[in-house]
């Protein structure tokens, strides 16, 4: 068996990276697992094998994980908008010369037959714009997001979803959002009760990101349409991948591609 000492960094985060970390345990693959709430570190399984870190790893702290670890090898199944992190990592495996791979979820395809969906290309230019003036709107954009908005509770109406996470609610509320205008729940958040939701705080206009299916952007698009609610996508930033991928089988064919290689080492 590999040595212990040698591992594989899954940059986790996201429904998919469960997925991946549940296969990787399986098959005794050495690995370490990085979260950044402790919330996220009871999804994934807990091995000799696999191990999960909670906590940020700013540019300091990286350097220091990737010696300490000995990481020979990166599989990046962050989420879209995770974008320091993927960076960060695509630098460290640069200038280290080991493999990285991303793994993208896949976008959910446009529907030109809906027309409550608005596309915008960045936060800036949602909050440049009057699309929030005067509106009961429902922020799904994640708890580092909501600071955004702060100019605009005078303006509007404003109610998020965010994490059921300590880090979640502190952003929240410094962001100015009262409790009576704030929900707390882990996705994934079926159709009935996303449609309960914009219902019961008689929201106008909805915010969300292009994070995927496992995001749940199509089932806000779908609720969209049968409540003739306004629906604004912010678009996924632009990251200049090395190599990526969209596939499951390709990000686990990658690890076990590495397993083999450093095993066959001497």
């Amino acid at each position: 068996m590999l040595p212990i000492s040698r591992r594989l960094w899954l940059i986790g985060g996201t429904s998919e990276s469960t997925q991946l970390a549940e296969a990787i345990a399986f098959l005794k693959l050495p690995c370490i697992v990085t979260v950044t709430t402790a919330a996220a570190e009871a999804l994934y399984p807990k091995t000799p094998t696999l191990q999960v870190q909670v906590g940020r790893l700013d540019a300091s702290q990286l350097n220091q994980f990737l010696r300490q670890q000995q990481i020979s090898a990166i599989l990046d199944a962050s989420h879209p908008f995770a974008v320091e992190i993927s960076q960060r990592a695509i630098q460290a495996a640069q200038s280290l010369q080991i493999p990285y791979l991303r793994f993208e979820r896949p976008a959910v395809e446009s529907q030109g037959d809906n027309p409550q969906v608005i596309y915008l290309d960045s936060f800036q230019t949602l909050l440049e714009s009057d699309y929030l003036d005067q509106q009961r709107v429902l922020l799904t954009v994640g708890y580092k997001a909501l600071s955004l908005f702060r100019n605009w509770q005078n303006r509007s109406t404003l109610f998020a979803r965010i994490l059921p996470a300590v880090t979640s609610l502190e952003a929240a509320i410094a962001a100015g959002f009262s409790s009576d205008r704030l929900i707390a729940l882990r996705p994934p958040v079926t159709a009935e009760l996303e449609k309960a939701l914009w219902c019961g705080w008689n929201i106008s206009l909805v915010v969300t990101k292009a994070s995927g299916v496992a995001g749940g952007e199509a089932v806000k698009r779908h609720v969209a349409a049968q409540l003739s609610i306004p629906l604004v996508v912010i678009a996924r930033p632009v990251v200049e991948y090395p190599q990526q991928t969209s596939k499951l089988s390709v990000a686990l064919e990658f690890a076990q591609g590495i397993y083999t290689k450093l095993r066959s080492k001497p």
